[in-house]
């Protein structure tokens, strides 16, 4: 392994993204004991974003107002998108120091950035506002996370040296993939010698639960290991990774995760094999690459559960559970808000950090699910 900033942190991050619900708010108690058991396993990288609803504050009660400050690191975000105009972008710093109590930002990212938003964050001279906190001290590392190309992310290291580190979405099923570009991106950011945080390495839990044919292969070689290890130990293997961000939701996902990262043991060559042999099975799955961010759902105007439509409708396609699929679809919809509701606006599209065209899988799942 080569030698870089972050080199040393513990390679186990917890994405405080998809924390535990009780009803419709976070289950604080529930996210006190996964802090717990994931600061006594000998970890200390916390993520959360001023755009996460609730997570900030979840973070001040479940984290820093019960742990010594020095014990852990915690990372935040500036959305540009979700701003009006430069003073309401800058006023979300401000914002997320008061919600998490945190008295400064270990890592601070500008978020989420690709090619229809990019121009937003300079116009805004967000860059300029994060070095200024940064020599404040209320940053002490400053990044940025990216959903875009590697022409772009090549362009914003070359004109942004300043940046300590770079987020990507990098797991194995996407690693080929052209409108994510795991791989061209993770290269481009190691040529520009920068360490990595690694968002969705289990893209949105799918790697989790992955088709049938990928969970024997993974079985058949090692059949207590989850299938979510496999994903993250993917991406913890790879030179110049920070560490990798597990959305957790509940006491048995972080168990399971600090199961086998503890003891990190990198991707040995046989089980590198195996993790090629599920890149084909993948390549060639029908199901939707949706991760559940929910970027999607917030301006929807017709408040159409996009991912909860289709995880359900991947139930079939991924893995032939008709009956669960359509089980599954019915409590999605059963607000009365369901795929056919589809307007076609495409806002969902200009949000959804994967590219999706997400207005042509619903006209897919209406149709699948004998709305049309």
């Amino acid at each position: 392994m080569s030698d870089y900033f972050g080199k040393d942190t513990p390679k186990l991050g917890f994405g405080l993204m998809r924390l535990p619900k009780k009803g419709v708010h976070i289950d604080v108690e529930q996210t006190k004991q996964m802090v717990d058991r994931f600061l006594d396993g000998g970890f200390t990288y916390f993520d959360t974003a001023f755009v996460y609803l609730g997570s900030e504050a979840a973070a001040k009660k479940a984290l820093v107002d019960r742990h010594p400050r020095g014990s852990y690191t915690l990372a935040s975000k500036l959305n540009a998108m979700v701003a009006v105009t430069e003073k309401a972008a800058k006023k979300q710093f401000a914002t997320s120091l008061q919600r998490t109590g945190a008295g400064y930002f270990d890592y601070y990212l500008l978020h989420a950035l690709q090619e229809n938003n990019v121009d937003k964050y300079d116009r805004f001279r967000l860059w300029d506002f994060a070095a200024e906190q940064k020599a404040r001290g209320t940053i002490r590392h400053l990044g940025f996370s990216f959903h875009g190309g590697p022409a772009l992310l090549d362009r914003l290291l070359t004109e942004h040296p300043e940046v300590d580190f770079v987020q990507l979405q990098i797991n194995y099923a996407d690693w080929e993939n052209p409108s994510v570009a795991s791989r061209a991106n993770y290269e481009t950011a190691r040529a520009h010698d920068k360490g990595i945080v690694v968002m969705e390495p289990v893209k949105g839990g799918r790697l989790a639960d992955p088709p049938e044919e990928v969970k024997t292969l993974f079985h058949d070689y090692a059949p207590d290991a989850s299938c979510a290890s496999w994903a993250i130990r993917f991406v913890a293997s790879l030179d110049g990774i920070i560490t990798v961000l597990s959305g957790m939701s509940n006491t048995a996902q972080m168990d399971d995760n600090l199961s086998f990262m503890k003891d990190f043991q990198p991707l040995n060559d046989e089980e590198q094999a195996i993790i090629r042999q599920a890149q084909k099975i993948l390549g060639n799955s029908a199901a939707i690459a949706c991760t559940a961010c929910h970027y999607c759902t917030e301006g929807c105007p017709k408040q159409i559960p996009i991912p909860d439509i289709f995880a359900a409708a991947n139930k079939q396609l991924g893995n032939g559970q008709t009956a669960q699929a359509r089980a599954d679809y019915a409590a999605a919809v059963s607000a009365g808000h369901t795929a056919a509701d589809c307007i076609g606006c495409k806002q969902c599209e200009k949000a959804c950090p994967q590219h999706l065209p997400v207005t042509e899988h619903l006209a897919k799942c209406a149709e699948m699910f004998g709305e049309q």
